[in-house]
């Protein structure tokens, strides 16, 4: 499969290769980068977010993350990654595919975020790009979708990129900031094709180069 050749296996799981990034799992040696991006954009994030506990930004909370990831990841139910640099390896964000659903559903969910200071360079464009030919390929699903607030044009540009169609509107959809807040939906399939990637192409050796 043409996806291999972006994907490095570790003990903790694939690694995710584009031109100016890479996905990992977390390790608990990110914690002290993790909680430092996650402190100085709390108020960039938190309009988009569900409400954060009041630990969250602990190592013991840090720690239950990771031992959540991991039973995730083993019991195929969710694979979180963190995103770097490829040039001085700087967390920069993360992502998740959640709700992994096998038998006749062969779908999960994807959800995101990026950390202030690196938003707004292409870089979660270039991720969910890198990501998709491992849902499709590596883990074999047949859909992904995604959901983002109406007000967030930015996410919703970014998934009409990576060739995200909007099929519906949920009301209430989920609790973000403390609020139940309606969501667009978006979704793509594993026969959209590469031709259905906006500007990003997927040339024969399986490198996946990135949208500007």
């Amino acid at each position: 499969m043409a996806f291999f050749g972006t994907i490095g296996v570790s003990e903790q799981g694939p690694v995710l290769r584009s031109t100016r990034l890479y996905l990992r799992a977390p390790v608990i040696g990110d914690y002290a980068a993790w909680s430092t991006l996650r402190a100085v954009s709390r108020d960039f994030l938190t309009p988009w977010e569900p409400s954060w506990p009041e630990d969250d930004l602990t190592r013991s909370s840090f720690r239950r993350r990771l031992r959540r990831y991991l039973h995730e990841r083993r019991s195929d139910h969710s694979y979180t990654f963190f995103l770097f640099q490829s040039a001085g390896d700087g967390l920069i964000g993360g992502l998740t595919l959640s709700s992994i659903r096998r038998g006749v559903t062969q779908s999960c969910s994807l959800g995101y975020w990026i950390g202030q200071p690196h938003a707004r360079n292409g870089y979660m464009s270039e991720a969910v790009t890198t990501v998709l030919p491992f849902i499709f390929e590596g883990l074999r699903l047949h859909r992904v979708e995604a959901a983002c607030l109406p007000q967030n044009q930015a996410s919703i540009g970014l998934l009409q990129k990576a060739g995200f169609r909007q099929e519906g509107y949920a009301r209430g959809y989920l609790k973000i900031a403390g609020e139940w807040r309606d969501h667009v939906l978006f979704a793509r399939l594993a026969e959209d094709g590469a031709a259905t990637l906006g500007d990003a192409a997927v040339p024969q050796n399986g490198v996946v180069q990135p949208m500007t």
